[in-house]
């Protein structure tokens, strides 16, 4: 027994020091890249999150699936999905959890932070104060943890504030705004003519399950007078759960820091009475056996401060695609706004509108105003109201907050301010430094001064040179326009043939088409246009291009819909070739085309969007000219992923045995090894609730083997799922060349390689 002679007038909490290099404030998804990133590179970090499990917004608490570039594959953004650890933590998810179970994801996340041992990790703990040294440095943070009842102070030499709302940039006095800008001040056509301070609300989801027996319901009292829109309640679907009731929208009006708690009573009112209404308005069926099975206990928020960096994102950037020097980052969802009075208004839940292509994020937006060791990470950063609508969403934020964990320890490395990192030989080092862990950067390429590769002779057993993918006797109804999408060569005549089944006699026309920007994927220029009598029966269609295109860049051999003619598909899967189509997607407004009758500062254009596996195979056809689509030196051109080529080596789909040999003209010491495999960064990875085709993606090499030159077995790998391979050897390799056996992924898909790092 602990016996207490002397009563103290107060008593204080058990207290604990703490002295890392980074303090990460915040452990969403920014918050838990930016962690593992400044760990990786050898910094002693301490992530603090105020609840009991990481992820924020995607956690087991709130629910929503992580998606940025790839718009849930309804947009023209090929192969955008982004890359390094937030790529690493999806791939994972994938592998162990395809079936998107939010408490399974909470483990991922858990597993991963806690596999860093210089991460120092803070559950239930929320910072409420800080210290500073000067009017422009954090010195510490304090926090309180609910569970244990301690008192911490954290003190370290760079912040970084990945809290959503902006707790410690608000408490060290990082300028900051809340609301929307009038459009006169940024010549943003969407924004309103004068300022507002509405802003997007909260939600909060539920999920149901058949108990097998019948369920009563009774709403609550303090439900009975929550009066939802009739458009709202149109809305609501028998057997739609969690993310997919994004509409469930409050707090837009009020304050989304200080009202928090209100607004979550209010959503709570929402949700039981939206159960209410499917379970007892008789208007739907079958609904008997329903209950719930969970109701969100804390709200998904989505709007609350900006801060203000040395550049401010607007819709012109996004829409423009401008490009930055110090880009650090990227995004592409769509511009996606919400009516700020939510389930309350009769208006249509969100207005999105599309970019053509993906844009660039600079660090400047990364670097509050005023402060000397403090970054900003997360939806927080410098972007103006309708900038933010796309800036926000989770895997652009977690994508940036990899670049502050890298920016971070490039500081202390280097003993430098925050501020010093606008100095362009810095912000170019850090993106070299996050291009090597596969973040990509739009149009920049990695470029490793110290790669072996340099000096060495590169060989291979094979390089394919894609003359055509073999029918498989299934053909398609073209009741949707379809597109072949290659990589095409400038100043070159293409012929292109593939197999069809006419049903009836009828036109078929064929277009070439490519995007006006030569690294879009929106197919709005026609190069040409081909009009095809067919009779009845099958056939194969031969098409001969006499235009060609000025530069380099995807093209799509386009055929228009028909539902009178069947074509032939392929089993064949290669990277860097997909084809796409005219279709739809409502989940992210996509009608097929983006008709915008007023002046607005936003493009019209179609989509053309690939089918998710199984769907979506391929053309069979023949091309020619043979396209070369891959070449061994691909592996050393910066490029790691799809980008007005497949920038792979592949290959040919008749090796059984690919091999890479790479040969110097003297013995090399290696220390490492760094592999870039395909992972098809065009496929969407929701993380919750949406299942996946599958746990391994096709392309992806599994199994292979490094030899040295005296045929030594310096590694074999028999079970890789993951984009990024890194290779360490505490023993120098002496060695004069290295020889790579890999394994084709399966006898559809040939073997492929995007980069290949040897130091």
């Amino acid at each position: 027994m602990l016996r207490v002679e002397h009563e103290p007038l107060v008593r204080s909490n058990n207290h604990v020091q703490l002295q890392n290099d980074v303090v990460i404030i915040g452990g969403g998804m920014a918050g838990v890249c930016a962690a593992i990133s400044a760990a990786r590179h050898g910094k002693k970090i301490t992530l603090i999150q105020d609840r009991p499990v990481l992820g924020g917004n995607a956690s087991s608490e709130v629910r929503v699936w992580i998606l940025g570039a790839t718009s849930h594959l309804g947009n023209n953004n090929r192969w955008s999905r982004e890359g390094g650890i937030i790529d690493e933590l999806l791939i994972e998810n994938l592998f162990r959890n395809r079936e998107g179970n939010a408490h399974i994801f909470d483990s991922i996340l858990l597993d991963k932070v806690l596999a860093e041992k210089n991460i120092t990790l803070l559950l239930n703990t929320a910072v409420y104060d800080i210290e500073k040294s000067s009017s422009s440095t954090i010195s510490a943070v304090k926090a309180f943890c609910s569970q244990n009842s301690t008192d911490y102070t954290i003190e370290g030499r760079i912040f970084t504030d990945a809290s959503g709302d902006g707790l410690v940039a608000f408490k060290a006095g990082a300028p900051f705004v809340i609301g929307e800008e009038a459009q006169c001040e940024f010549g943003e056509k969407l924004a309103s003519v004068e300022s507002k301070t509405d802003l997007l609300g909260h939600t909060l989801f539920f999920y149901s399950k058949d108990a097998g027996k019948p369920v009563e319901y009774t709403l609550p009292d303090f439900a009975k007078n929550t009066q939802i829109s009739q458009e709202r309640l149109n809305r609501v679907k028998k057997g739609e759960d969690g993310v997919k009731l994004w509409w469930i929208e409050h707090g837009g009006l009020k304050d989304t820091i200080h009202e928090t708690e209100e607004i979550k009573y209010d959503l709570w009112s929402i949700v039981y009475t939206i159960w209410d209404h499917i379970k007892n308005s008789g208007k739907f069926k079958d609904v008997e056996n329903l209950t719930l099975e969970w109701v969100g206990t804390i709200p998904g928020k989505r709007e609350s401060r900006r801060f203000l960096g040395h550049y401010m994102m607007t819709q012109q950037d996004i829409v423009d695609q401008n490009q930055f020097e110090d880009a650090i980052s990227f995004g592409g969802w769509s511009i996606d706004h919400h009516p700020s009075a939510g389930v309350f208004t009769d208006a249509a839940p969100c207005r999105q509108f599309h970019s053509k292509g993906i844009f660039q994020i600079p660090l400047r937006c990364f670097i509050p105003q005023k402060m000397d060791n403090l970054l900003l990470a997360g939806r927080i950063i410098s972007a103006t109201h309708i900038a933010y609508g796309s800036t926000r969403v989770m895997a652009t934020t977690a994508h940036g907050g990899q670049a502050m964990g890298a920016a971070a320890s490039y500081c202390i490395d280097n003993n430098l301010s925050i501020n010093d990192l606008l100095d362009q030989q810095h912000y170019s080092a850090i993106q070299q430094m996050l291009l090597k862990d596969g973040h990509f950067l739009p149009h920049l390429p990695h470029e490793e001064c110290n790669n072996l590769l340099s000096s060495a002779e590169i060989l291979s057993s094979s390089q394919l040179k894609l003359k055509q993918l073999n029918f498989d006797n299934d053909y398609q109804l073209l009741n949707t326009s379809a597109a072949q999408i290659l990589p095409l060569e400038a100043n070159t005549k293409y012929q292109f043939s593939v197999p069809i089944n006419v049903i009836s006699s009828t036109k078929l026309q064929v277009e070439l088409r490519v995007s006006d920007k030569h690294f879009n994927f929106t197919p709005n220029k026609t190069i040409e246009i081909q009009s095809f009598e067919l009779s009845l029966g099958k056939q194969v269609l031969e098409v001969q291009f006499e235009n060609t295109i000025d530069s380099s860049q995807y093209g799509f051999i386009c055929f228009m819909q028909n539902d009178k003619v069947k074509i032939g598909y392929s089993k064949e899967r290669i990277t860097g070739i997909v084809t796409a189509f005219n279709g739809t997607n409502e989940a992210v407004s996509n009608n097929g085309r983006q008709e915008v009758d007023q002046n607005i500062g936003i493009d019209s254009f179609e989509f053309w969007c690939p089918a998710r596996r199984p769907e979506g195979q391929n053309f069979a056809f023949t091309i020619s000219p043979a396209l070369e689509i891959s070449k061994q030196l691909n592996i050393y051109n910066g490029y790691n992923r799809p980008f007005l080529g497949t920038n792979a080596w592949i290959a040919s789909q008749c090796d059984d045995t690919p091999t890479l040999e790479v040969k110097w003209p003297e013995e090399q010491e290696i220390t490492e090894i760094i592999l870039h495999f395909d992972n098809d960064f065009d496929h969407p990875l929701e993380s919750t609730l949406m299942t996946h085709p599958e746990k391994k993606m096709p392309f992806c090499i599994e199994k292979y083997k490094i030899f040295d030159d005296k045929n030594n077995l310096l590694k074999t790998v028999t079970n890789n799922y993951q984009t990024v391979n890194k290779l360490m050897f505490t023993t120098k390799i002496r060695t004069a060349s290295l020889r790579f056996e890999l394994e084709n992924p399966s006898g559809t898909v040939p073997a492929a390689l995007f980069e290949l790092i040897i130091k």
